[in-house]
């Protein structure tokens, strides 16, 4: 019997959660789906050049997991590259440190704790406010993972 994964530990949700080629309507692609998990993987090596082993500390995971996760975000990054797919970021055994807010009204976007609960924006005061942690079904449960 397999052991349960543990939950990985994600700075803040991705500001999007799909990606395809131009030209092409997404309902007629094979979409290929990207763990929020090898997001963040992808995210700290690549994009904030991390070592495998500062990246696995900040997940909370050890270093041959991480080496797992970058391999096959790398591999789904590449069939959308190479093969035309879309990718869609979803799922993954996750918790969220921070969360992002996006105001309708004034586009105007800011990162929050989550044990923080903000309903106007602080800078046109709009109640008008996208919580994207919960876009992707968290919130309590990372509030409770923070100590919140």
């Amino acid at each position: 019997m397999a052991r349960p994964q543990k939950d990985r530990l994600i700075k803040e949700p991705p500001l999007f959660s799909e990606f395809k080629p131009a030209g092409v309507p997404g309902r007629l692609m094979d979409k290929v789906i990207l763990t929020i998990d090898e997001y963040e993987a992808f995210r700290l090596s690549d994009h904030l050049a991390m070592s495998q082993e500062e990246a696995a500390d900040e997940m909370e995971i050890s270093r041959p997991t991480f080496t797992r996760l970058i391999e096959s975000a790398r591999k789904k990054v590449s069939e959308l590259i190479i093969n035309g797919k879309m990718l869609v970021i979803e799922g993954g055994n996750i918790h969220f440190r921070h969360n992002l807010i996006k105001c309708r009204s004034c586009g105007h976007m800011f990162n929050i704790n989550m044990e923080e609960n903000i309903r106007k924006c602080p800078v046109c005061d709009s109640d008008e406010l996208i919580n994207l942690a919960g876009g992707f079904g968290h919130g309590r449960c990372c509030r409770k993972r923070n100590g919140g």
